[in-house]
């Protein structure tokens, strides 16, 4: 009796599809891009180290006269004064329901933290990026592109 309880616990535990299994992975490089000027701006590469995603800047698009070996001078801690190529700028996120959230990106330009979750969107062509203060409403939003590997 205690057999066909357990078995049957067992498949009916199997046979709930998992709440993230349609989860999109962001898993990848994305291209990003400037918000003012609207030209590609760098491209990051997304990968998932035990459950969690983390990106670091993998190439600068640089305009010409551009250093093309910037370093960040307005980050704080480690982080300060360390070349912005191959720094780590979004880190601790976690599957949610439809988003991975619950982590933080870093903005190299002014070297602060945010607040952040993103979710794969458009068949899997564009990333949405939030970064936020306090609630997701404070905050900004950015597309990135799937880039070709």
């Amino acid at each position: 009796m205690r057999h066909a309880l357990a078995f049957g616990v067992l498949a009916f535990l199997f046979a709930i599809p998992s709440a993230y299994a349609d989860l999109a992975s962001p898993v990848g490089r994305w291209r990003t891009f400037d918000d003012k000027e609207k030209r590609e701006k760098s491209v990051v590469k997304i990968v998932e180290v035990d459950g969690k995603l983390e990106a670091s800047i993998e190439k600068l698009v640089l305009k010409e006269g551009e250093d093309p070996n910037p370093v960040c001078i307005k980050c704080k801690g480690s982080r300060k004064d360390k070349p912005i190529i191959g720094m780590k700028i979004l880190w601790g996120l976690t599957a949610e329901k439809d988003r991975w959230g619950g982590g933080y990106i870093l903005d190299p330009e002014n070297g602060k933290s945010y607040k952040s979750w993103i979710r794969v969107i458009d068949g899997g062509k564009k990333l949405e990026v939030r970064g936020y203060i306090g609630t997701s409403a404070l905050g900004r939003t950015q597309y990135w592109i799937k880039a070709d590997d």
